[in-house]
């Protein structure tokens, strides 16, 4: 079973949280009894049930991407500011 990153577990909610980790205590299980093939669904759930999560952080980065960009204006500006 392949887990998600940190960063991703931990914008899950708790009851995402819960979900993923009953999911993966069932799938690590799966493959231990070698049923690959019941594995991989339970892997394409996991997928399924981080998506939100994964959403979560790439609004995290645009927002701190857009954050970034108005601070630089800012510094802009005020170097144009003292140049006049």
């Amino acid at each position: 079973m392949r887990h998600c990153s940190v960063q991703v577990r931990g914008l899950l909610t708790r009851d995402e949280l819960e979900r993923y980790n009953a999911l993966m205590e069932v799938g690590t299980f799966l493959e231990s009894q070698q049923q690959y093939d019941l594995a991989y669904t339970v892997q394409k759930e996991v997928d399924i049930l981080i998506q939100p999560a994964i959403e979560r952080l790439k609004e995290k980065g645009r927002d701190r991407d857009r954050m970034t960009a108005e601070y630089l204006a800012r510094l802009e500006q005020d170097d144009d500011e003292e140049l006049a």
